[in-house]
């Protein structure tokens, strides 16, 4: 094997896309941040399929709200992932940063979700929402 593929395996073994033989467990890592420019960004996202971080609107209840952006995203780590916000977010609102899937829809590639429907819907692990909740400054 040569040393070029060698070392491809050993990043990607590195980076968990390979670990245990399993895809990579999905989460969202994020804080909180200014949305003045339109823009509300994940410092990491792990994604186990190619899909989308989608921002909803959300509140005390932590209920997802509203889609305001969304962003595609690989299979793997994906660093600094940006969503252009589709709404006006004001200082002090709360977001909700969530992996859904590509599956389901009748486009690859285009973000199909709407609030409840099965395409390109939310990933969950152990029924639980793959998310983080962020608050505009």
């Amino acid at each position: 094997m040569s040393k070029i593929v060698v070392a491809g395996l050993l990043s990607m073994i590195s980076t968990g896309v390979f670990a245990d033989g399993h895809a990579p467990v999905p989460l969202v890592e994020a804080t909180n941040q200014s949305v003045s420019n339109g823009v509300v960004s994940a410092h990491k996202v792990v994604a186990g399929e190619n899909g989308w971080l989608v921002v909803h609107r959300t509140d005390a209840e932590m209920k997802p709200g509203p889609v305001v952006g969304y962003a595609p995203l690989r299979m793997g780590d994906n660093m600094d992932v940006a969503a252009i916000l589709t709404e006006e977010i004001s200082s002090g609102e709360m977001l909700m940063l969530m992996v859904h899937s590509e599956a389901g829809g009748t486009k690859t590639g285009v973000f199909e979700y709407t609030l409840g429907a099965k395409e390109d819907g939310p990933i969950r692990i152990d029924d639980k929402l793959v998310m983080t909740v962020v608050t505009a400054q």
